[in-house]
């Protein structure tokens, strides 16, 4: 069994109510930070910690923390990023609605660490039940004299509000959010200035997802040292997996960084291998935006190394044989999925998520939809491949933020390792008219009609 620090008290009965969360020791990271520590010495246990963004970007949080302006006088701010819309993620929704006030003592406890006396969780808009949990949280906290002025006698004042958004998947993004936050249309802003300088309102802000902040109170609790030892390299700690598709037992998994994608996928003790006897065909490891790995790239890498569910060994050889974790939004497809109809639902989402501000996303995201509908529905042209490599090269890296590479990644994973796939769609239109055509005549069954000449 791996150690638990998020989900060790999750099943606890009672959970969510500040009684039972302070009689299980909740709150005492705050007592510790306000009462023994220095902010910057919280700041670097964070930093010792090596704690990397859990929502997605993996960027150290405690160097993110360090760049926060100090000295332009103004007032901080913490913001905590609860738009989880990632098509695949559902591990933040989890942890807020069975354990509130764990996400509350972790904003408190960073708060300080960052001078932040005014401090937001943003959460997206179709989390309203979640909404109302934070709420009931934020005010037992604050009866109890977690917020509010002078916490615990020490001259620390906190306020802390929950912010509901529109639901717009952009304002994930960390500058679109601080856009919405501020009243405005969630659409990013150009960087620099970063947040850390000039956020909300033009204050020095710091944004950190739901999982990031829940973990700060065990740091600090234990040490930054003691978390560090957990884990595997540069990916310290542990981190939440939401595992569902094509597998036994879907669900919110805690796992070290480090435990290999075999076992994560196979033993009872988290996925339970494939859901029926139909083989793996592929996964995606961190949600919807990164690129699709296939079958014989999931177990071991390209080199023959085992995979492992870290940041490095995810990426170990780039796009062209690697993904990456992102979110932890763990997809798994056995052979009767179809790639191009999940690519295509896929951009589909994006082309709707689009914040139109920048035009190779406006434009590519729609065309790309456009594209792989034809293809999907037995209208595809031999040129069509060709040109969703060229839509999506000219999406990559043209964008503000970094919503057009997450639209074009998977489609050119999906490209790269399924080709043949997106050949037998344009070359047998009759055969996938059907919706469930590779439920009744798997691809590799089919594979031989095609022949070695490509597209």
């Amino acid at each position: 069994m791996s150690q638990k620090i998020l989900l060790d008290k999750i099943n606890v009965p009672g959970i969510k109510t500040y009684e039972v969360y302070r009689k299980e020791g909740g709150y005492a990271s705050v007592e510790k930070a306000i009462k023994k520590m220095t902010p910057d010495e919280v700041v670097e246990e964070v930093k010792t910690s090596g704690l990397r963004g859990r929502g997605g970007a993996g960027f150290p949080a405690g160097m993110k923390w360090s760049f926060i302006d100090k000295k332009s006088g103004k007032p901080r701010h913490l913001v905590c990023n609860a738009d989880e819309s990632e098509p695949g993620t559902f591990k933040d929704r989890y942890l807020m609605e069975f354990i509130p006030h764990l996400l509350i003592e972790g904003m408190i406890t960073s708060s300080y660490a960052l001078g932040a006396n005014l401090s937001y969780i943003y959460i997206r808009g179709e989390y309203m039940w979640v909404y109302k949990i934070l709420e009931k949280a934020i005010a037992e906290a604050k009866a109890a004299g977690w917020l509010g002025k002078n916490i615990l006698g020490s001259g620390y004042d906190l306020d802390l509000y929950v912010q509901i958004g529109g639901g717009a998947y952009i304002c994930g993004e960390e500058t679109a959010l601080i856009e919405s936050l501020e009243g405005k249309r969630g659409n990013p802003r150009i960087k620099p200035p970063f947040p850390a300088v000039s956020g909300l309102w033009a204050n020095p802000t710091v944004v950190n997802n739901v999982e990031t902040i829940a973990a700060v109170p065990w740091i600090v609790n234990n040490s930054g040292a003691d978390y560090a030892k957990i884990g595997i390299g540069r990916s310290t700690g542990t981190k939440l997996i939401s595992a569902s598709g094509h597998i036994k037992n879907q669900g919110v998994y805690e796992i070290e960084l480090g435990l290999s994608v075999y076992e994560f996928m196979n033993s009872d003790e988290y996925c339970g291998g494939m859901s029926s006897d139909r083989p793996l065909k592929a996964f995606v490891p961190g949600g919807s935006s990164v690129p699709v790995l296939p079958a014989h790239l999931i177990y071991k890498t390209a080199t023959g190394e085992d995979r492992l569910m870290s940041y490095e060994s995810l990426s170990d050889g780039g796009f062209a044989t690697g993904s990456m974790l992102g979110s932890g939004g763990f997809i798994v497809y056995n052979d009767t999925s179809c790639i191009v109809r999940n690519t295509w639902n896929f951009s589909r989402f994006y082309h709707h998520e689009s914040c139109g501000q920048c035009s190779p996303c406006r434009e590519g995201t729609g065309w790309m939809e456009k594209v792989l509908h034809r293809i999907e529905n037995g209208h595809g042209r031999e040129e069509d491949i060709d040109l969703l490599l060229s839509i999506q090269s000219k999406i990559e890296g043209n964008t503000i933020c970094p919503l057009g590479d997450a639209a074009a990644w998977p489609v050119a994973a999906a490209i790269r390792h399924f080709r043949e796939e997106f050949e037998y769609h344009i070359r047998f239109p009759e055969k996938i008219k059907n919706r469930d055509h590779f439920v009744a005549e798997p691809f590799e069954s089919v594979k031989h009609m095609i022949t070695k000449e490509t597209v």
